[in-house]
């Protein structure tokens, strides 16, 4: 139902509805927009600013697609994401991009300590990422365990660590997160947007902007969340963040 390009319009307090709206996709239908409006923290007006951008008239006209886009699923469809992937991985050439990669590697190749920060679907990129920038030889360590005790952390060491988070809004990564910057660490995000409350915490932020692609279960029939929202943009900065320190690494040397 949206778009990258679409994504990529909105500004802050409308990616905070698109967010609430992707989070809530069952409930959302059924809302009157106060409600929407109160429950996302904006006014009605953004409301009615972001149904025109995903291509409504209006609130009502943004319901009825909702209810026909999400509101009768019962099974999974999955989508070919392929060319938003080869969009992504284009994206990574460009020299934006790359500046980001670069104000990364630096704060990472300066860091006594390197923490690789991920939860669920996400926890195993940081993993699969903290043995790969130890094989480059920089040694760091993957936390995926959203209760890691942080407060236990050496404040005589500096610490970077890269959160990967798909929305950067969910409870536990960013409570984990905050908890890491209250504690001097240094944050680097790898998610799906720049405007979420992770990115926002941190230093730099590598987004790569695909559809979040998730289906809601029902509880009362005992049916689980999906996200199946891809997680090659995220292992590929991982490896390209990877390689770069590596090369620095040697030319340190």
């Amino acid at each position: 139902m949206f778009t990258v390009k679409q994504i990529q319009s909105l500004n802050e307090l409308e990616l905070a509805v698109y967010q609430y709206v992707i989070q809530h996709q069952t409930a959302v239908p059924y809302m009157r927009i106060r409600e929407l409006a109160a429950e996302a923290h904006v006014s009605t007006t953004t409301i009615l600013r972001f149904c025109k951008k995903m291509d409504c008239d209006g609130y009502a006209e943004f319901k009825l697609r909702m209810k026909q886009e999400f509101g009768q699923q019962t099974t999974v469809q999955v989508a070919d994401d392929t060319d938003e992937l080869r969009g992504f991985l284009e994206r990574m050439k460009g020299e934006p991009f790359q500046q980001k990669l670069d104000e990364a590697v630096s704060i990472i190749a300066k860091a006594d300590r390197v923490l690789c920060v991920g939860v669920c679907n996400s926890g195993y990129v940081a993993m699969h990422a903290a043995r790969y920038f130890t094989s480059f030889g920089k040694f760091s360590l993957a936390v995926t365990d959203p209760f890691y005790p942080v407060h236990q952390l050496d404040d005589q060491l500096t610490t970077a660590a890269v959160v990967f988070s798909i929305s950067g809004e969910a409870l536990n990564p960013v409570a984990l997160a905050r908890d890491l910057k209250e504690h001097g660490c240094r944050l680097i995000c790898v998610s799906n947007t720049d405007q979420n409350t992770i990115a926002r915490l941190s230093e730099v932020t590598l987004p790569y902007f695909i559809t979040h692609r998730r289906v809601w279960g029902d509880k009362e029939i005992g049916t689980e969340d999906i996200d199946y929202t891809s997680q090659v943009p995220a292992v590929a900065v991982a490896e390209a963040l990877g390689k770069r320190l590596g090369r620095r690494l040697v030319e340190e040397e």
